[in-house]
C-alpha cells in the first residue's frame, strides 16, 4: 500500500469556494484526510512533498473526448486511416490527456467502431496510460445528416455510420452495445458549418431517437446527442438522451426543458472550434458562408450559456478538440471559453472542469472533489488558476499528476521529497 502526504499546499476543491490551506494525505487509490491545520497530519511510512504552496485541484475531466480524432483538416480524414495506425494514434492521444492534467475523459464519439472500446480496455488493464475513458460507438446519422460524406458516385467514410429510420437505428446502436461501448451518439442536428451560412437544421426524427434510447436503457447505456438546432434540443431532451452536446441556438423553450431534465441531463458546448474558426483562422482560409455560420453559432452561444448556468443545469467541458484548428493537447483551453464566451467566473468554469465532469462520468460520488474519501486523482499547479485559469494550459506548470494515488508525473524542481519511515 502506497501513501503521499502532500504537505503545505493550497487546495480547490472542487466545490467552487475559494483556496484554502491545507495538509493531504493520499492512502492507496483514496484521499484519506484532508487538513487545514498545516503541520499537524501525521503519516508514518508515508513519502512526504513539500508542495511549497502550490495549488492541489482535482484531476480534469473531459466531457467532449475524441481521442481517435487526429488532428485532421477534413472529416473523411478519419474514415481514409487505416484502423491499425487509428488504434495507435488514439493510444497516443489517451496518453496525452493525461500528460495534461485529464485523468478521465468522456467520449463523444469514436472514430472507429472499437478504438475508444479497445484504448478503455487497455488503459483499465494497466497496459496504456491514460485518464478514466468512458468508451463511445461512432455517431450514428441519417442520410444526409452531419457524418455522412457519400455521394451517388462515391463512397467516402469519416465519423459517423448511417441509419434511416428506427429499424436500422436500433441495429446500429445493439452493434455498438455488442462490442462493448459505455455510450451511444447520435447525431440529431446538422451543423453550422454549411457554405450557405444557414442555421442547422434538425435531421433525425423523434422515432429514430427514441429507438436509440430504448436499445440504451434496455442495455443500462448512455446517450449522447450532437444539436446544434433549437428543435434537435427539444427532440434530444423529449427522448430521453443523457449527454446534450452544442445546444446554442437553444430557444426559449429548449431551455425551459433542459432546466425541467437538469438533475438528469448534461449539456455540454463544445466550442474550441468555433472560437477557432472565429478568432483564429488566417483570413480567406474559411468560406464566406461557412465563417457566417461559425460566427454566428458562436454568438448564440455566448448568449445562451449564460442563461443555463442561471439556471443551474449542468455544463460540462470539452471542445472538440483533435481537428487541425484544435489539435489534441489543446483541452485546458476550454475552461478559458467557459470565462471569456460563457460568463463564467474561474471557479465556476473549474468546477464544470472536475466536478461535473464526475458527476458526468458516473464517480460524482467518489472522484471530482479534493474530499476525504474520495478517488485521489489530482493535480500540482504551478500557480492559481482561480486567478487565472490559462495557467492549466501550460503542461510545465502541471508539476503533479496523480490518478487513483498513481503518480502519473511528479516534478522536482522547486518541491522536495523525502521517505519517512514507521517508527520501529
Amino acid at each position: 500500500m502506497s501513501r503521499t502526504l502532500l504537505k503545505n499546499t493550497r487546495v480547490f476543491d472542487g466545490s467552487g469556494t475559494g483556496l484554502f490551506p491545507a495538509d493531504v494525505l493520499i492512502d492507496d487509490d483514496r484521499i484519506r484526510a484532508v487538513a487545514r491545520s498545516l503541520g499537524q497530519l501525521e503519516a508514518p511510512g508515508a513519502e512526504v512533498v513539500d508542495a511549497k504552496g502550490m495549488t492541489l485541484m482535482p484531476g480534469m475531466v473531459e466531457g467532449h473526448a475524441h481521442i481517435t480524432f487526429i488532428n485532421g483538416a477534413r472529416s473523411t480524414d478519419l474514415g481514409d486511416t487505416p484502423p491499425e495506425e487509428h488504434t495507435l494514434i488514439a493510444a497516443r492521444n489517451a496518453r496525452l490527456l493525461l500528460d495534461h492534467g485529464f485523468t478521465s475523459a468522456y467520449s463523444a464519439a469514436s472514430a472507429k467502431l472499437r478504438i475508444d472500446v479497445v484504448i478503455r480496455n487497455a488503459i483499465e488493464a494497466g497496459d496504456l496510460p491514460g485518464p478514466r475513458l468512458r468508451a463511445c460507438g461512432p455517431e450514428i446519422t441519417v442520410t444526409g445528416g452531419l457524418g455522412d460524406e457519400r455521394q451517388a458516385h462515391q463512397f467516402r467514410d469519416s465519423f459517423a455510420i448511417v441509419a434511416d429510420g428506427p429499424v436500422e437505428v436500433t441495429k446500429l446502436a445493439r452493434l455498438c452495445v455488442r462490442e462493448g461501448v459505455d455510450s451511444i451518439k447520435l447525431n440529431i442536428s446538422g451543423d453550422d458549418h454549411t457554405r450557405t451560412g444557414s442555421l442547422p437544421r434538425t435531421v433525425m426524427s423523434d422515432e429514430e431517437i427514441r429507438a436509440g434510447v430504448t436499445v440504451a436503457r434496455d442495455f443500462h447505456r448512455m446517450v449522447n446527442a450532437h444539436c446544434r438546432a433549437a428543435e434537435s434540443v427539444k427532440r434530444a431532451v423529449r427522448g430521453g438522451v443523457d449527454v446534450i452536446y452544442h445546444c446554442e441556438h437553444a430557444d426559449e423553450e429548449a431551455l425551459d426543458l433542459l432546466e425541467a431534465a437538469k438533475d438528469r441531463v448534461f449539456v455540454g458546448p463544445a466550442i474550441g472550434l468555433l472560437h477557432a474558426a472565429v478568432h483564429e483562422a488566417p483570413e480567406g482560409t474559411i468560406h464566406r458562408g461557412i465563417r457566417h455560420g461559425i460566427e454566428l453559432g458562436l454568438a448564440a452561444a455566448s448568449r445562451c450559456y449564460p442563461e443555463m448556468k442561471k439556471r443551474g443545469i449542468r455544463v460540462v467541458v470539452g471542445g472538440d478538440y483533435g481537428f487541425a484548428r484544435t489539435p489534441q493537447g489543446q483541452n485546458a483551453r476550454d475552461i478559458e471559453h467557459f470565462v471569456r464566451h460563457l460568463g463564467y467566473s474561474p471557479a465556476e468554469a473549474l468546477v464544470c472542469a472536475t466536478r461535473y465532469g464526475a458527476e458526468l462520468m458516473g464517480l460524482g460520488s467518489e472522484a471530482g472533489q479534493v474530499r476525504e474519501g474520495f478517488l485521489a486523482d489530482l493535480l500540482l499547479v504551478d500557480g492559481d488558476p482561480v486567478a487565472d485559469v490559462r495557467v492549466l494550459q501550460d503542461r510545465s506548470r502541471l508539476l503533479g499528476i496523480w490518478k487513483g494515488g498513481v503518480v502519473h508525473k511528479l516534478d522536482r524542481p522547486g518541491l522536495e521529497r523525502s521517505e519517512v519511515r514507521a517508527a520501529e
